[in-house]
């Protein structure tokens, strides 16, 4: 899953300091958050600015299926995958994820 935001921009047409200035940050900041592994809060806040749900901010390396992130307690997940998501149910039914 690759992070598009640059994309979304693109076809609200905006720039990235476009996008910047409407979160009220440096062009800078934003810029290390996209290519970097932001925050669900950046992404929220990201998605906010943007007007759009926080999974149109990724694009999935296949086509179709399921695209989301799952928070639990402090850890994200990302969902790419029917298998995925199935594996992650079997580590909180197995305990190893605790809810």
């Amino acid at each position: 899953m690759k992070l598009s935001v640059k994309e979304v921009c693109k076809e609200k047409g905006l720039t990235i300091q476009d996008l910047a200035d409407k979160m009220e940050m440096k062009r800078e900041s934003l810029s290390r958050a996209i290519n970097g592994n932001p925050t669900l809060e950046t992404l929220e806040k990201i998605a906010s600015a943007l007007g759009v749900d926080v999974p149109e901010l990724f694009t999935s390396s296949s086509s179709g299926g399921i695209i989301g992130v799952i928070r639990i307690r402090d850890t994200n997940y990302n969902i790419n995958s029917v298998s995925d998501l199935s594996r992650l149910l079997d580590r909180i039914e197995s305990g190893e994820i605790v809810l």
